[in-house]
């Protein structure tokens, strides 16, 4: 090596550490007013919890920061998850606000490994909303609550003065079992595991983008919303303890998902760019609007953080599932620069992907 060369490398290590002390910094929330980026799933949307709701409403479960909370209740282990859409449009191809409401709250409660059982629904109408809306999107829920296999058993309404909401907003809790002994979750993840995606990336936030046709794009693009309780249950058969953690990369898309494991694991991440499975579309779409794929919604694709020694039969178990058929090997978890995500680019280079900051696309979900 030579002397510039190893210059260039303190450097870099040098700025490497910088950014890593930053991130270790504790939230503060400096703005006055909420955003758009608060809602978004990235840094404002963490900064938010923690400096908020964490402070206010501070429990060793909460901590965890899971998608779920996974407590005990008469010797029995349950995930219990809560969640609230607001997409717009309502309809979109592939799926309306109903079907991911469902799809939505049942998917977070499989990323603890849980049998997801009942839901509740709440709905928040808007004065005048056509009740044919309505009933669309409740036969849209009740066909993704039996494909899913959880029945809706509890709910709400309520309805505010005309241009008080937009039409219509759904919230929704979930409650499953949790029948495995061992524990999933963003701080499992250990050098030498690797990382697994389902499918390919971005699908939903696109389609959804398109749908409101502010762009002028064309495109057959479909949301990927699909529950993944199914094909959870096919990895976990497979691989069992040695899968590490779970998630399904919704606001934030993969980036964000992959910088929470890295924080609360206190590892890095080493993403394939060439390896990530992206659609011709997602990437043409993603390019016009200056967008990363990595960063666009998805809400029927999970990441799964895996033993490597079973790499192998994870990627075997996925793609034996309808859901899973495209799954692929992304990248591998590494000690150092903990905790940060790096992607080597299809030029050579290496990057840094850093959590999502402001909203490029909001009320995807």
């Amino acid at each position: 090596m030579t002397t510039d060369q190893g210059a260039q490398g303190r450097q870099e290590q040098e700025v490497l550490r910088r950014i890593e002390r930053a991130r270790g910094r504790p939230a503060r929330l400096r703005d006055e007013r909420i955003t758009l980026a608060h809602g978004a799933g990235g840094k404002a949307t963490h900064t938010l919890i923690e400096a908020v709701f964490l402070a206010a409403f501070h429990n060793p479960v909460l901590e965890r920061l899971e998608d779920q909370a996974v407590c005990e209740a008469g010797g029995v282990r349950l995930a219990f998850t809560t969640d609230a859409y607001v997409v717009s449009p309502l309809f979109f191809p592939g799926g309306d606000i109903g079907d991911l409401a469902v799809n939505g709250t049942v998917n977070d409660l499989a990323m603890s490994g849980a049998r997801p059982l009942y839901l509740s629904a709440g709905f928040i109408l808007e004065e005048g909303f056509p009740v044919a809306d309505l009933t669309r999107i409740a036969a849209s829920m009740a066909q993704a609550a039996t494909a899913a296999g959880v029945q809706i058993v509890t709910g709400d309404t309520k309805v505010v003065e005309r241009g008080k909401a937009d039409g219509c907003y759904v919230t929704t809790a979930g409650v499953g079992v949790v029948e495995h002994p061992f524990e999933l979750g963003a701080a499992q993840a250990r050098p030498g595991d690797v990382v697994l995606v389902s499918g390919p990336i971005g699908d939903h936030g696109t389609t959804v983008l398109v749908a409101r046709g502010e762009l002028g794009i064309e495109s057959d693009l479909e949301s990927d919303t699909a529950p993944l309780a199914g094909a959870v249950a096919a990895l976990l058969g497979a691989c069992g303890k040695d899968v590490r953690c779970l998630r399904d990369a919704t606001r934030g898309g993969v980036a964000t998902v992959l910088n929470e494991i890295a924080r609360a694991s206190g590892v890095a991440v080493v993403l394939d760019e060439d390896a990530v499975p992206v659609r011709p579309q997602v990437r043409g779409a993603a390019e016009i609007l200056g967008l990363d794929p990595l960063y666009i919604a998805c809400e029927g694709r999970m990441v799964a953080v895996v033993d490597a020694a079973r790499s192998q039969e994870a990627l075997e178990a996925l793609r034996a599932h309808p859901l899973g058929r495209d799954a692929a090997l992304v990248g591998r978890v590494v000690a150092d620069p903990a905790p940060l995500v790096l992607c080597r680019t299809a030029f050579g280079g290496t990057r840094i992907v850093d959590v999502l900051v402001g909203d490029p696309l909001p009320r995807i979900c």
